[in-house]
């Protein structure tokens, strides 16, 4: 047997397993020991530490970083269920607030101070910065708080996630297609407008009306809809080739199954969440679903949440036709299927062109925990 040093961290609404660089061998080596970590290619993963759906197959590697001014590079793996394949080509958000205290914990990040340090951090699946504030006690991560957030029993420690300068983290460009809406061609199944853009994440959205659904849906009736998966599988696939990242819809699904995220938005609607709890549509100020590889996500992934909280704020985009902002508003409560989640989108001037428009920041606050440390064990 292999052994590893890691620690095997909620983020968010997400989790997985946390690895310092120098623990691993060469990189070329990297996907075998990430793939029988989560016990893949088994949908079950019986043999390994994945939980079954994306949100749950989550790998970061973390190094101290030389760049002036960073405390930290990281790199997030996405194990996909069922393949026998690690995916690189994003971020994830909800780990991004798990990395940060991870690093304090490990020793990577100097000159803390109380009650709260920002971690600057570099990831390197989007070559982007992000900031995120983490509470500090005795020279430690603070994770006794008050804080709580949809989709996660019981309070933590408040983390405060800043992705800074997010627009174009894959593209380059804000709305990669230079529109803020447009008709996709999903050859036998028709036609649908969509918004594409990308601010964290690349990321084509939807209307649930269009879909012929109510938007209300929790993730197993999504899963359980076959010709619905399709056509959003479709969506994303036309969505993937406009912004060059496949040559065509099927090879989008065998090679680039986490980029873009595909979901749908209906303006405020009250539903019951995953947990029996009621929702009502005064709390949010739209309502989505996201589909994180082949799967509706649990709650709604923190790349995804930043590309809807901006478009809500942009004229012409599907999100701003369905939102009411109120004058002055600077924030976007997104509902969920775990709930409702709030972002802090940082814009100069909506109203400018499309892609003059500078996004300095998206911001979200989250928690995250170590739920356990040791030895991971594979097979040689």
């Amino acid at each position: 047997m292999r052994k590893f040093p890691c620690v095997f961290m909620r983020g968010g609404t997400s989790k997985g397993c946390m690895f310092l660089e120098s623990d691993l061998p060469a990189r070329d080596q990297w996907d075998d020991i990430f793939v029988q970590a989560m016990g893949s290619p088994d949908p079950k993963q019986i043999d390994g530490m994945g939980g079954c759906v994306s949100s749950n197959n989550k790998i970061v590697v973390v190094r101290k970083s030389d760049r002036p001014g960073i405390d930290v590079d990281y790199i997030v793996g996405q194990s996909i269920v069922g393949q026998s394949k690690i995916d690189y080509k994003s971020n994830c958000g909800n780990m991004t607030a798990a990395t940060a205290p991870y690093a304090v914990e490990m020793g990577l990040v100097e000159n803390l101070t109380e009650p709260t340090t920002v971690v600057h951090m570099f990831n390197l699946n989007t070559n982007k910065t992000i900031d995120v504030e983490v509470p500090i006690k005795d020279g430690q991560f603070n994770n006794e708080g008050t804080c709580s957030i949809a989709g996660v029993d019981g309070t933590a420690g408040e983390l405060k996630v800043n992705f800074l300068d997010p627009a174009g983290a894959k593209t380059g460009r804000l709305f990669p297609t230079g529109n803020a809406k447009e008709m996709l061609d999903l050859g036998e199944l028709g036609t649908i407008e969509a918004t594409i853009l990308d601010v964290s994440n690349p990321m084509v959205l939807v209307r649930a009306a269009d879909l012929g659904i109510t938007g209300t849906q929790l993730p197993a009736e999504v899963d359980a809809d076959k010709a619905l998966a399709a056509k959003l599988e479709a969506i994303r696939g036309a969505a993937c080739v406009k912004m060059g990242f496949a040559k065509d819809p099927a090879d989008a699904t065998a090679n680039s199954p986490a980029v873009p995220k595909v979901g749908f938005v209906t303006a405020p609607v009250s539903f019951t969440d995953i947990s029996g709890k009621s929702v009502d549509a005064s709390e949010m100020d739209v309502c989505a679903r996201v589909i994180s590889v082949f799967k509706c996500h649990k709650a709604c992934p923190l790349t995804s949440a930043s590309s809807i909280s901006v478009a809500a704020f942009v004229p012409g985009t599907l999100v701003n036709e369905l939102v009411a902002l109120k004058p002055g508003q600077q924030t976007v409560r997104i509902g969920h299927p775990s709930g409702v989640m709030t972002m802090y989108p940082y814009l100069d001037d909506p109203t400018k062109p499309l892609n003059d428009i500078v996004v300095s920041g998206v911001a979200v606050q989250r928690t995250a925990r170590r739920i356990m440390d040791g030895t991971l064990y594979i097979r040689k």
